[in-house]
């Protein structure tokens, strides 16, 4: 049976406004369903990296924020910390970065809460016994949450070809253990030419897989991949940016766990998600990145259904079906009915995570559109 996918596209006028449709979209969902009163709900978004613009405006969140408080709930918005260093790699940075954005509790009407703590470490081991995923680490306080209503802006991504309602789920909720384990399967390594020997690393290396050795420039650190637990702190611990990531695992895979890493989530809340999906401001890059190109088509609508796979097969119609901007970095496929991803990364078949997501029981790529009048 194919799932209901409810739009609702960013005309406005006198009678009826952006921010009213958004709420009469929300309802469609019937929240009051889902959510009972005084339940903490994670409301999962990305409050996007310092300098990125292309993120969903925190306004728009605040719809769906005062109709979750008139449910009674306890609504909160929430991210786990990045893997790779940057602006949001730890707590205190990534606040700073979410209130700069505008992700304040005077503007959306919720608090921020980072779900996986100060430096990431903060997570909870959800059985899953996927394929490549046995154990996963998820963020505590999504895990622990009462409820889920994801808010995805949708975009291009280096790695998924593009980054929907299972990229936000798999990978945005997953503490940072979790992210290592997605995107790679070994150790991380450290930049000789980096490391000044401080020894930081070692101390804070709770499997002991760091050692300082003597070498003719002087103490380097270095990891034994046999010791190695995979907790990724040791990325952050780094002043010198020393340790770093082995982006080796392949895109199929990387796809595969990802999906079974949402299979995480989404298994501990059944019938307590729901999906919302902006495809607006559709960058060619993910919001981690700290600029934001042009967007590769206009902006098209917004999105919302139960079903995370679904709604990412709808976003994808939807960009493909549309004419391309002649003057963003698509270079061939402007024309409606081109896939535009696929024009963007050559290389990769984002089918690959839908068609994953629906074999492991987590949606249907078969879908219906229902447009709000």
């Amino acid at each position: 049976m194919p799932s209901r996918v409810f739009m609702t596209d960013l005309s406005a006028g006198w009678k009826k406004n952006v921010s009213t449709k958004i709420t009469e979209l929300f309802e469609t969902l019937d929240p009051a369903n889902y959510f009972n009163p005084g339940d903490l709900i994670a409301v999962k978004i990305h409050f996007g990296e310092r300098g990125n613009t292309a993120y969903i405006r925190p306004q728009f969140v605040r719809c769906i924020i005062d109709r979750l408080s008139q449910l009674k709930v306890k609504p909160f918005l929430t991210d786990t910390n990045t893997l790779y260093v940057g602006s949001r790699a730890e707590a205190q940075s990534h606040l700073c970065t979410a209130f700069d954005n505008g992700f304040t509790r005077e503007i959306t009407g919720a608090p921020v809460i980072i779900a996986d703590g100060l430096r990431g470490n903060n997570g909870v081991e959800v059985t899953v016994n996927g394929s490549h995923v046995k154990r996963a680490h998820i963020g505590s306080d999504i895990h622990n949450a009462d409820g889920l209503v994801v808010l995805t802006h949708f975009k291009g991504h280096e790695l998924s070809a593009f980054g929907g309602a299972l990229k936000n789920v798999g990978m945005g909720c997953a503490a940072r253990e979790g992210k290592l384990e997605q995107h790679s399967n070994i150790s991380p390594k450290v930049s000789k030419k980096k490391c000044i020997g401080c020894g930081e690393c070692v101390v804070w290396c709770r499997g002991g897989a760091i050692e300082l050795h003597e070498v003719r420039s002087g103490r380097k650190a270095e990891i034994n991949p046999e010791n190695c637990i995979g907790c990724a702190e040791c990325i952050l611990t780094c002043r010198q940016k020393a340790i770093q990531i082995q982006w080796n695992e392949s895109v199929p895979i990387f796809m595969e766990k990802m999906v079974e890493y949402a299979a995480a989530v989404l298994n501990h809340k059944q019938e307590k998600t729901v999906f919302m999906t902006f495809v607006t401001n559709v960058s060619p890059l993910c919001d981690c990145t700290p600029f934001s190109d042009r967007p590769i088509v206009p902006d098209l609508g917004i999105l919302a259904s139960s079903d995370p796979v679904a709604i990412d097969q709808a976003a994808v119609d939807l960009v493909n079906n549309s004419p391309g901007n002649p003057i963003s970095c698509l270079e061939s496929a402007l024309s409606p009915g081109e896939d535009k991803f696929r024009s963007l990364y050559p290389k990769i078949d984002w089918a690959h995570q839908l068609a994953y997501a629906e074999r492991i029981g987590l949606g249907t790529r078969d879908y219906v559109l229902e447009k709000l009048e």
